[in-house]
């Protein structure tokens, strides 16, 4: 809340992914790659795109050191619609998580942005 007692969202509304007008809801995304068996953990986040608006985007963490971008992709496919794929896979030691281990979505997006300075 502000000083004049407006309440302003910061945590989840946007965590919808509107993909050529599409819209696609991270948590669906995250239930898909989770059922890999070589994945630990995952947060998905909508990644700016010239040609479609926003993309998917993959952050995990291996449970499978093995595991490739490939793979993800290739299981998503078998899973999901086209439009709902990922077009980026990030592999990473860990994830950024709440005090209570819920994975941070906007911190994800924060730090996409930081490194491609991508919707800036």
């Amino acid at each position: 809340m502000d000083e004049r007692g407006y309440i302003r969202y910061i945590d989840r509304h946007k965590d919808v992914i509107v993909v050529s007008g599409f819209k696609v809801w991270p948590n669906e995304i995250e239930e898909v790659v989770m059922l890999h068996p070589g994945v630990k953990e995952v947060g998905v986040i909508g990644a700016p795109d010239e040609k479609s608006g926003e993309a998917v985007k993959v952050y995990l963490v291996k449970k499978d050191p093995a595991l490739t971008t490939e793979a993800v992709i290739a299981h998503c496919h078998a899973n999901l619609t086209e439009y709902k794929v990922p077009k980026q896979v990030e592999f990473r030691d860990k994830l950024p998580k709440s005090p209570i281990g819920k994975i941070l979505r906007w911190k994800l997006k924060e730090e996409h942005v930081a490194s491609t300075g991508e919707g800036a």
